[in-house]
Order: C-alpha cells, then structure tokens, then sequence
C-alpha cells in the first residue's frame, strides 16, 4: 500500500479539518451530530488511534470525552503520562450508528484523512486502541491481515514499522470500552502503556530511575 498516494495535498491542519468536518464520503455523514478530527498537540511524541466516536464524542465533536475516554486518561496519568501531550484520534471520524462497529468502506472513506493526519504529526509512537485501530495501522504497515486481526495476540507487543516515509513504535492494545465491562483488563492496559512511558524515556535520554519515577 502506497500510503504517500493517500495523503491528501492540504496547506495545513486547518484545511484538513475542515475537509473532515464537510465530508459526505460515506453514508455516517447522513447519522452523525458532529464530525470528530481528533485533538492534541500536532508535534507529539505519542499519537493515539482509537476505533470511532461514541454517543458522548458525536455530540462534543471531541474524541474520548465519553466514559471509556476518561478512563484512558486516568490509565495514562498512572504511567506519567498527561492526556494533553499526546495527539488522539480514530480510525473513523463520524460515529456509527448505534456504537456497531465501523464497516469497510467507512474505515476506506477515512484512511486518507488518517494517513494525513500520521503524516502531519509524524509521531514516534502509535499506541491502538482495539481491533480495528491496531489492524488497520499495522497491515498500512505490510502485515498480513490475518497475523494482525486477534486484540488478544498482539497487544502488548511493541511493533517497528515504517508508514510510508516514517519509522514509528506501533503498540496495540485493549479499546477502554473493553474495560469498562472486564475491570481485570485495566491493569493489562497500564501495563501496555507503561511500555510507551519506557519507550519515550530511553529515547530522550532518560534512564532507568526516571522510568521508575514515572
């Protein structure tokens, strides 16, 4: 896959954002409120990829406001690190109606807007929220469909990969949501994390006390 050829030409985040908020691309334009581009800091380190938008998100327009968003930010202030340093989005921008799960075409209507938005930020880390988030990121990145498509196989699992022109961290792992009903599943995902807390320590130089300080 040609990831570069799905970027799409645009003068700035701005412009990109507003070609999300207008889109009509696929049927979800027809049964969302608002349209959800994602929100952060457009250098960060960590970029994280979740599934769709839920009721909550399409009437804020803002990405993990919902139950499931305010547990992941406490499971990233556990691992030292502050939800306003990194950048959140979806595989999907419009919600699905009914929270069902987003079907082919729809997550191909946003890959280019993805893409763009991978290729803006440039971050050194993916973390992936669930399923469809780690399937999608990890066969633009060459894997198999089949070795990628098992949450359970491969969370947890640091994968180095290359999108495009770009060398970035993919790490997989449980959606929030999934946690909200299995409270056990919240101790594996401050785990995941952590790793990512190690990952950025050692990259900017940081040892082993700052990790265990974190």
């Amino acid at each position: 896959m040609d990831l570069i050829k799905l970027r799409i030409n645009v003068a700035g985040y701005d412009e990109l954002v507003q070609l999300m908020l207008s889109c009509t691309k696929c049927d979800l334009h027809t049964t969302r409120k608002r349209v959800v581009p994602g929100e952060g800091p457009l250098n960060a380190r960590i970029m994280i990829i979740g599934e769709a938008p839920g009721e909550k998100e399409d009437e804020e327009g803002r990405p993990f406001v919902g139950a499931a968003g305010q547990l992941l930010t406490k499971l990233l202030s556990n691992v030292g690190i502050r939800r306003e340093e990194v950048y959140i989005t979806n595989i999907v921008k419009c919600r699905p109606p009914g929270n069902r799960d987003p079907e082919p075409n729809e997550i191909e209507a946003c890959k280019p807007y993805l893409i763009t938005q991978i290729f803006m930020i440039k971050p050194q880390v993916i973390i992936c929220l669930g399923r469809h988030s780690a399937r999608e990121i990890l066969v633009m990145a060459g894997y198999p469909e089949k070795s990628v498509s098992n949450i359970s196989s491969i969370r947890g699992k640091v994968f180095n990969v290359r999108l495009g022109d770009l060398n970035v961290k993919v790490l997989p792992t449980y959606h929030p949501a999934a946690a909200l009903y299995n409270p056990k599943l919240r101790g594996v995902i401050e785990d995941d994390l952590r790793k990512i807390r190690a990952i950025i320590n050692k990259d900017k130089g940081g040892g082993i006390l700052d990790y265990l300080g974190s």
